[in-house]
C-alpha cells in the first residue's frame, strides 16, 4: 500500500503529476474551472509523503522525441502509415481488442508516465545512486484506465533491464479525484497552501509537453518536431492549417518542406473514433499522423476529474489553461529542454537508439 511505502524510511516515494491535474485539481477546493493550481498542487504532495515531486511534461517531452523520430523513419521507408498515437491506453485495449490489424500503426513509444516511471528509476536512479527497487513511482492523472496500463505485463522494462523482474516502470496511480478526496481527509488547507516548484530535473517541461493534457496537444507537439528534425531550424508559428472539424473529429496538415506536407488528424471521444476508422478506408489521400483520446475534449475531460455539469465549458477552460501555458513557456519544443538534451547526451544516447527501444518503446498485441 502507498501509505505503508510513504512510512517505510527506506522508501523513495516519488510524484509525479500530469499535465491536467493543475488546470482541475483546484475546481475541488472552490476554485473557478480551469484555475492553473500547480504551486498549490506541489506543496499538497509535499504535505502527503512525497520525497520528489516531477512533472510528467518532462516524460511528455521525451514520448515526442521518440514519437517524431518514429514517424519521420516510417515516412522515410513509407511503412505502417498513418501513425497513431498510443498515449491513451483506453484507445489502446479498444485497437487491441476491435481492430488488430491497426496494431502495426500504433506508435511503440510509451506513454508520458511510462516514459516518466523508467526515467526516474533509471537515470534518476544513477544519479542520486539510489536502488530502483526502493523507488515508489507515484502518478497523478484524471484518467482512471491508466491504473491498468501499468499494470500491463510489458511496462516492467526497468526490472528488464535490471534484471528484477519485480521491478515496475510505476508503482500506483492516483486519479485527481482521489488526490483531492485524500488531502480533505487529511484536512490540508489546500487555498492557504504556499506555491511550490517542482524538484529539478524530471521537473521541467516544455509548453509542447503541457498542452498532451488537450486534444490535438499530441499532434501540434509531434508536427512541431517533425519540422525541426527534417528541416534543421525552429517551425514557424500555425504551422497547422485545420481544413474541417465535425463531431469531435478535425482533419488538418501542416507543411514542413516542399517534399513533405503531413496530413493528420486528432480525435476524442470513443462514437468519434470508431467513426473515423470506419471512415478511414474511404479518404483518397493518405493520412500521416493520428491522435486519438478516448475523452471527450482530451485528458481534461479525463473521467476522474471534478466532475462538471456543463462539461464541454469545462473541457474548454482548462483547455484554454493549458494553452495560455504554453504560450507563456520560454522552452517551446520539447528539443529545446536542456534536461532532455542532458538525458540524451548521457544515458539515452540518441532518439530510437538501442537503450531508447528497450526502455521508451513498447510492443501491442492483437487481443481479439
Amino acid at each position: 500500500m502507498l501509505l505503508d511505502d510513504i512510512k517505510n524510511p527506506d522508501k523513495i516515494v516519488v510524484f509525479s503529476t500530469a499535465p491536467a491535474i493543475r488546470v482541475s485539481l483546484g475546481e475541488e477546493f472552490g476554485y473557478e474551472k480551469g484555475t492553473f493550481v500547480e504551486g498549490k498542487m506541489i506543496s499538497l504532495l509535499r504535505k502527503l509523503g512525497a520525497d520528489y515531486v516531477f512533472d510528467v511534461t518532462f516524460g511528455a517531452d521525451m514520448t515526442i522525441m521518440e514519437e517524431a523520430n518514429e514517424l519521420v523513419e516510417r515516412i522515410e521507408k513509407n511503412i505502417n502509415l498513418p501513425l497513431f498515437s498510443s498515449c491513451c491506453p483506453v484507445w489502446v485495449r479498444f485497437a487491441e481488442n476491435f481492430y488488430p490489424k491497426m496494431v502495426n500503426h500504433l506508435s511503440t513509444a510509451k506513454s508520458p508516465i511510462a516514459m516518466q516511471g523508467v526515467c526516474i528509476k533509471t537515470y534518476f536512479a544513477k544519479i542520486k545512486n539510489l536502488k530502483p527497487e526502493n523507488i515508489v513511482s507515484v502518478i497523478i492523472t484524471p484518467c482512471a484506465a491508466k491504473k491498468a496500463e501499468i499494470n500491463r505485463p510489458e511496462f516492467n522494462s526497468v526490472g528488464r533491464y535490471n534484471n528484477n523482474e519485480s521491478i515496475r516502470d510505476n508503482d500506483y496511480v492516483i486519479t485527481t479525484h482521489e488526490l483531492a478526496e485524500w488531502a480533505k481527509k487529511e484536512n490540508i488547507d489546500f487555498k492557504n497552501l504556499e506555491d511550490s516548484e517542482f524538484d529539478d530535473f524530471l521537473g521541467k517541461g516544455s509548453g509542447a509537453g503541457m498542452i498532451f493534457g488537450r486534444s490535438g496537444g499530441v499532434t501540434e507537439s509531434v508536427v512541431r518536431t517533425v519540422y525541426f528534425i527534417v528541416n534543421q531550424k525552429e517551425p514557424p508559428e500555425n504551422l497547422i492549417k485545420i481544413e474541417k472539424t465535425e463531431n469531435n473529429i478535425t482533419e488538418a496538415s501542416a507543411f514542413i518542406n516542399k517534399n513533405l506536407t503531413l496530413n493528420i488528424a486528432y480525435i476524442s471521444g470513443a462514437v468519434a473514433i470508431k467513426t473515423f476508422i470506419e471512415k478511414l478506408k474511404t479518404y483518397d489521400k493518405q493520412f500521416h499522423f493520428v491522435e486519438v483520446m478516448n475523452c471527450i475534449g482530451g485528458c481534461v475531460g479525463g473521467g476522474l476529474s471534478p466532475k462538471a455539469v456543463n462539461l464541454n465549458q469545462i473541457i474548454t477552460a482548462r483547455s484554454v489553461g493549458l494553452t495560455n501555458k504554453d504560450k507563456q513557456s520560454k522552452i517551446k519544443f520539447c528539443y529545446q529542454n536542456p534536461n532532455i538534451q542532458k538525458i540524451y547526451s548521457e544515458f539515452f544516447k540518441t532518439p530510437l537508439s538501442d537503450i531508447s527501444k528497450q526502455l521508451l518503446h513498447t510492443y501491442f498485441n492483437p487481443k481479439k
